[in-house]
């Protein structure tokens, strides 16, 4: 790939191990990397950076310029989305010529180890262990509360009252507010007996994340799975289209399908059911270090999906006013089709 540089948290910490908040990640072949940071962070970076020289300095940027001029290099990729212009135009003045390389470690993190594997595994287990906790909680005490204090209890159960850390905000949503796909929680909607539940979280294990969302009719019955059943019928259909698209894209999936072709087969299933339109958003995304990373299960991409990605299938339909639905589970493609993780 020759000389790279990172800025990213994420991407910094799959390069060395570790991370901080002021950081720059200098690769400059297979066996030669630096980690720059400041003084705060001396200590830590020096124990816990692998494969990288640790360098300290107060002005990163000029600290990294005087080692590109050091070590002769010419070239040099980075990603836009990470470096500031600021910084950029810092550090063309070492003479080196710096090629744009758009999501760099996206790319590289696309297809997960199988340790990655196991974390992101291991994370959605206890993601799903949460859920079980919060179901409990709103059947034991939910009724009556306010859509943004069960919001808030949420993030407590899901962090392990401070233990953990979260993959996202929440979203946790009641009736018609449900349409809203990222909604955000009110204190004017209360739950009652009846009423429709769209709860979507994650949590990070050892950094990786997890990603999960279910609907449901809140009643002493409350179970987040996939047995969902409403009272409304025009609500059933829609779940019942829903999960079928869910279901279809995790039976379907294959290596060597592009994305755009994986997201189809859950748009045609709600096509078919003459609910298409409420079907805004794509079908899903990659789940690692980041919450939303490659591949990209959409309309629009391209991307060739290959064994050991891990993505995202969260169909949903929304009708504005009246409710939404979402199904989300984070699946692991292999050579033989997809499994839920």
């Amino acid at each position: 790939m020759g000389a790279y540089l990172l800025k990213d948290e994420n991407a910094v910490y799959y390069e060395c191990g570790y991370s901080c908040d002021n950081e720059v990640f200098f690769r400059i072949n297979e066996r030669e990397a630096y980690f720059l940071t400041d003084s705060r962070y001396a200590q830590e970076a020096r124990a816990q950076v692998k494969g990288a020289e640790v360098v300290i300095a107060a002005d990163l940027i000029a600290a990294l310029r005087g080692i590109i001029r050091k070590e002769g290099i010419k070239k040099i990729k980075y990603d836009p989305y990470d470096l500031k212009a600021a910084d950029l135009a810092s550090l063309k003045k070492s003479g080196a010529f710096f090629a744009e390389a758009p999501r760099l470690s996206w790319k590289k993190r696309a297809i997960k180890s199988e340790d990655e594997i196991s974390l992101i595994r291991q994370s959605a287990a206890k993601n799903a262990e949460c859920f079980e906790k919060f179901a409990k909680f709103l059947q034991e005490e939910g009724e009556g509360e306010s859509e943004k204090r069960l919001h808030y209890r949420a993030k407590e159960i899901l962090s392990g009252f401070g233990t953990t850390d979260l993959s996202f905000e929440p979203i946790f949503a009641i009736g018609e507010n449900a349409a809203k796909p990222h909604a955000t929680p009110s204190n004017e909607r209360i739950l009652r007996i009846g009423d429709l539940v769209l709860f979507d979280a994650g949590i990070k294990f050892k950094r990786y994340c997890s990603d999960r969302t279910r609907t449901a009719q809140f009643d002493e019955n409350l179970r987040f799975d996939y047995l969902s059943r409403f009272s409304k019928s025009k609500i059933q259909r829609a779940y019942d289209l829903v999960l079928k698209a869910h279901d279809e894209v995790i039976k379907r999936v294959r290596v060597g399908m592009r994305a755009k072709d994986a997201d189809k087969i859950a748009r045609e299933v709600i096509e078919k059911g003459n609910m298409g339109e409420f079907f805004i958003h794509s079908t899903g995304h990659g789940v690692g270090l980041d919450i939303h990373e490659m591949p990209f299960i959409s309309p629009r991409s391209d991307t060739v999906l290959e064994e050991n990605m891990v993505f995202t299938v969260e169909p949903g339909i929304y009708i504005e006013g009246e409710f939404g639905i979402r199904v989300e589970d984070i699946v692991v493609l292999k050579s033989d089709g997809a499994e839920i993780l």
